[in-house]
C-alpha cells in the first residue's frame, strides 16, 4: 500500500500534471471576465444600438462594478494558483541535493583564455601546461 501512494505522489506531482490542473483553473476564472465582458458591455452596447433596451446611470454603474468584480476574482484565484506552486515546488526541491559538476574547463596561466581540463597544452598559446 506504501508503494502504491509513493507512486500516486509521483504521478500527481509530475510536472505536466500540475501544468494542467493549474490551466484548467486559470481557464476556469478566465472565463468568468469573458462571461462578465459579454454580459456587462457587448450586450448591453448591442441592445442600446439596437433599441431593444434602455439604460440610466445606475444600470451603466452596475456593469463597470461587476466586471471589476470578475477581474478581481481572477486575480485572486491566480495569485492563490502561483502562491501554491511555489510552496510544492519548494517543497520538491527539499529532497533534491545539488551535486556540484566537476569543471570542464580551466584557464591557461600564461595567455588567460579558456581551455580543456585535460589539456597538456594550450591551443592557444601554445604554452607547455604543468598543472
Amino acid at each position: 500500500m506504501k508503494k502504491f501512494f509513493e507512486e500516486f505522489k509521483a504521478f500527481a506531482l509530475r510536472g505536466n500534471v500540475m501544468d494542467m490542473a493549474v490551466g484548467i483553473l486559470i481557464g476556469g476564472a478566465f472565463s468568468g471576465i469573458v462571461t462578465s465582458l459579454t454580459d456587462n458591455f457587448i450586450t448591453p452596447i448591442l441592445n442600446f444600438i439596437t433599441g431593444q433596451a434602455t439604460y440610466g446611470m445606475k444600470d451603466i454603474a452596475g456593469f463597470g462594478s461587476n466586471f471589476l468584480a470578475a477581474v478581481l476574482n481572477f486575480l485572486i484565484m491566480a495569485f492563490i494558483l502561483f502562491c501554491i506552486m511555489r510552496g510544492i515546488n519548494k517543497l520538491m526541491a527539499m529532497g533534491k541535493k545539488e551535486e556540484i559538476a566537476d569543471p570542464a574547463t580551466k584557464v591557461c596561466p600564461f595567455c588567460k583564455s579558456e581551455i580543456a581540463v585535460d589539456a597538456v597544452r594550450c591551443p592557444h598559446c601554445t604554452s607547455q601546461l604543468t598543472e
